[in-house]
Formats: C-alpha cells, sequence, structure tokens
C-alpha cells in the first residue's frame, strides 16, 4: 500500500462507471461529491470504462440526468479506444462488429464499412443485442483466420440485481468453439486503451489514478505504473485481494471513503 500522500500529486483520476460511480441508474456513495471536490481543486477527471454498449455521448447523457455535470468528451469508453486503434492500422477497414447498436454507430463514425462479408478485422464488444447468428458467423470468421479484436474481457456487467454476462465470457464461448483468442484486447487494463488514454490527456502514467471495482481490469493496470485505488462497491470481494496477483495501492469501501482520504492527504 502507498502512502495518502501519493493521491495529492494525482493529476487526473480515472473513474470506472459500472460498479464504481454507479449500479443501473442509483449512483454510488461518494459519487457527486467526488465530482464536486475534483472540481473544487482544478483536478482532471476521466470517467473510463470497459463497457462498449454505448456511445461516450449517451453515457455523458446519463450522467447528466443522474446529476453530474460534465462534457461528452470526459467519457472514455473501450469501444471508442478501439476504434481510435483500427483507425490507425487501417483506416475505412471493412469490420464485422458484434454490439450493440451504439458499438456499430461508434465504428461507422470513425469511418468504417460495417459488414458481414469478406471483413478484415471482426469485433467482439459488450452486446447486450447478441443473437445466435450473430455467434454462429462470428465463429466462422474467427475459424477461417480473419483478424479477431475484443473491445475488452470483462467478464461480468455488475448490475443493481446481480451480474450480466460480459465482452470476457463470449470471449470463452467463441475459445471454446473455435480454439482461439482474440488477437488483440483493447480495454483495461491492456496498453492500447492506456497509450490512448496518456494521448489524449497529455499527462505521464505517473500523474495518473486508476479508480474501479475489478481486479483484473482495473487494478491491474497498476503494472503500467498508474496508481490504483479499489473501491468494493462492486464486483470484488474483500476476501478476493489477498489472492490476486493484482494488488491495488488504495483499498476503500466506495468513493465516499475516498473523497474523506483526499480531504485529509
Amino acid at each position: 500500500m502507498k502512502n495518502t500522500e501519493t493521491l495529492r500529486n494525482v493529476k487526473c483520476f480515472l473513474l470506472d462507471m459500472d460498479g464504481t460511480f454507479y449500479l443501473g441508474n442509483r449512483l454510488l456513495p461518494g459519487a457527486l461529491e467526488l465530482i464536486e471536490l475534483l472540481n473544487q481543486r482544478g483536478i482532471q477527471f476521466l470517467f473510463l470504462t470497459n463497457n462498449s454498449s454505448r456511445t461516450r455521448k449517451e453515457y455523458a447523457d446519463k450522467l447528466r440526468r443522474l446529476g453530474v455535470t460534465l462534457a461528452d468528451d470526459r467519457i472514455f469508453t473501450s469501444g471508442e479506444a478501439t476504434a481510435i486503434t483500427l483507425a490507425k492500422q487501417k483506416p475505412g477497414a471493412k469490420l464485422y462488429v458484434v454490439g450493440t447498436p451504439a458499438l456499430e454507430r461508434e465504428f461507422a463514425d470513425h469511418g468504417f464499412q460495417l459488414t458481414d462479408e469478406a471483413p478484415d478485422y471482426v469485433v467482439l464488444g459488450f452486446d447486450t443485442t447478441l443473437t445466435y447468428e450473430k455467434l454462429w458467423r462470428l465463429c466462422d470468421l474467427v475459424s477461417a483466420g480473419v483478424p479477431y479484436i475484443a473491445t475488452h474481457p470483462d467478464i461480468n456487467c455488475p448490475t443493481e440485481t446481480g451480474f450480466m454476462p460480459d465482452t470476457g465470457a463470449m470471449m470463452a464461448l467463441v475459445a471454446a468453439s473455435t480454439g482461439k483468442h482474440p488477437d488483440l484486447v483493447i480495454g483495461k487494463p491492456h496498453a492500447p486503451i492506456v497509450e490512448a488514454v496518456t494521448e489524449k490527456l497529455g499527462l505521464p502514467i505517473s500523474a495518473l489514478c486508476m479508480v474501479g471495482d475489478r481486479l483484473y481490469t482495473d487494478i491491474a493496470l497498476g503494472k503500467t505504473g498508474i496508481t490504483t485505488v479499489l473501491v468494493l462497491s462492486g464486483e470484488t470481494h474483500p476476501d478476493d485481494v489477498p489472492h490476486s496477483p493484482f494488488r491495488p495501492d488504495f483499498v476503500m469501501q466506495n468513493l465516499a471513503e475516498l473523497v474523506e482520504t483526499l480531504k485529509s492527504a
């Protein structure tokens, strides 16, 4: 564990959303207070979510409905990071996207062609509109050797009533069917999203702090040198921490405890 004085040097807090800032349509304790404190102190924040089922505008609209004042560019999703990464590799490529209509719009807005015939890449995102036909076509293309990209590795997405299967669970299904894993995973804790964030913010990794509820995505970002705060308001149980290879710099019950820690740091 680091000394809480470490938090004084943070220039931007990277905030996970599902299970950290809110559950469903309910803000978690300390959420509004944290944003107010950061604004008062002139400290940047960026909502960094692996959930690729919505666009940043949709997330920003949701947060504004919940009482958070912010601009759309304070949201960065794994879907946007995937589009940025692929645009650098092959602008205007043909994609077969297994994702929500919102994720499809994300790629279309970045100039990609969406098709299920002879795509350059297949992209698997968090698809709450998933069908057997989509999975079947995805497995066919992966088996045929089409480069296979996943927006993020989260196994479950926390909700107010429990957990729903996320992209990582679908990756396991594809692996069971085809024997293949993604050629590239973009979201936390993988390098592409870290590179995209530092480029967007113009800040070094040492100036960032990730706040989230998942050990294997949010807290695993610590391997890059980012300071990490685990909140126990979402997926992780306290008993999970000692057995994890990813150790947080700080463990807190929720964002309310982080607020009090920042005030006293």
